[in-house]
């Protein structure tokens, strides 16, 4: 197994780490985009990231309203809903258990 498989990874987190940034607050794509760049994710395309907020909006987990600005296009901004807190704790708590199933593996195998 050669191939880089995070790629694969994130695409698999992408929801949770989406809704986890806004329990900072209201936000827009290019801005959440940014934070999960420097949180070490890398450069995160529109094409990636909108469809993910689509899907949360879709779904009632995160809510967005459009508003012009003074100079340039408008910004959607994105909330984080009461349905949207309680996925990211339980799906949260979820994804924390498998990380650290998979830690005890690797870590038997030697791997640190």
């Amino acid at each position: 197994m050669s191939a880089d498989r995070r790629a694969s990874w994130f695409k698999g987190v992408l929801d949770l780490l989406v809704l986890a940034g806004l329990t900072e607050g209201e936000s827009y794509g290019y801005e959440i985009a940014k934070r999960l760049g420097a949180a070490g994710f890398g450069q995160i395309r529109g094409g990636t990231l909108y469809p993910v907020l689509n899907r949360l909006e879709e779904a009632g987990l995160v809510a967005a309203e459009f508003r012009p600005a003074e100079k340039g296009p408008g910004r959607r901004y994105y909330t984080l809903t009461p349905a949207g807190r309680r996925v990211l704790a339980e799906q949260g708590e979820l994804w924390l258990a498998f990380d650290t199933s998979v830690r005890e593996v690797l870590g038997r195998a030697g791997v640190r």
